[in-house]
């Protein structure tokens, strides 16, 4: 748990500020969190989202600085939270299945992580572990199709956010092998357009529950 993780180009030794873009970074996240959580008063779960996405700039910031087991952990948990919230109000509100289908969705989530994940880590090994973030942009873009002839908008925002996260990705995938010509990496560059696509997501769900005149719990 305790034991010393180098997980990404910047780091070259322990040392608490060994990895100071991808630390500091992790701003955008707080920073898109405070502006959706000031534009979604009066609905809580987006607030909710907004509280999760607070936690992944903090769980990530934590993990870059103090790259070990624990921190690992408090870097991806809240990332799994916020995508586990967004399935449950998307399914509930966005495509309009109510309770029992949110909840469903939630659950069904994991076997299809279990599943998708191999697929990609066969098919593109050069992704290594982002490979387990296949799954979610797979399931935006599912979820995008799903709304498009109820809910055109938020299905075009919804594939805005696969777009902004499949960039994301690439740029995470590229940290080592661009390392030598770029020291700092480019894992950073992941936090930034990260923090933006998630803020991005609640906006898109913001707007839908807004214009819809959704029920809001």
């Amino acid at each position: 748990m305790w034991t010393a993780i180098d997980a990404y180009c910047e780091r070259t030794s322990a040392a608490y500020w060994a990895e100071p873009f991808n630390a500091l970074t992790n701003l955008a996240f707080l920073v898109a969190a405070l502006v959706m959580w000031r534009r979604s008063a009066g609905l809580p779960l987006a607030q909710a989202m907004c509280f999760g996405l607070g936690a992944i700039g903090v769980g990530s910031y934590l993990f870059h600085t103090h790259a070990n087991g624990l921190t690992a952990a408090l870097d991806v948990g809240p990332i799994l939270a916020f995508i586990l919230c967004y399935i449950f109000a998307a399914t509930k509100h966005l495509l309009g299945l109510g309770l029992r289908w949110a909840v469903v969705a939630v659950v069904a989530f994991f076997p299809f992580a279990a599943l998708i994940v191999p697929l990609f880590s066969a098919a593109m090994p050069v992704l290594g572990s982002s490979a387990g973030y296949a799954p979610i942009p797979v399931l935006i873009l599912g979820y995008a199709a799903a709304l498009w002839p109820r809910a055109p908008a938020a299905a075009r925002g919804m594939a805005i956010g696969a777009g902004l996260l499949i960039i994301s990705l690439t740029l995470r995938t590229l940290d080592e092998p661009l390392c030598t010509a770029m020291p700092v990496g480019t894992h950073f560059l992941w936090h930034l357009l990260n923090g933006l696509m998630l803020g991005w997501m609640i906006e898109v769900y913001r707007r839908h529950m807004l214009a819809a005149a959704v029920p809001r719990r």
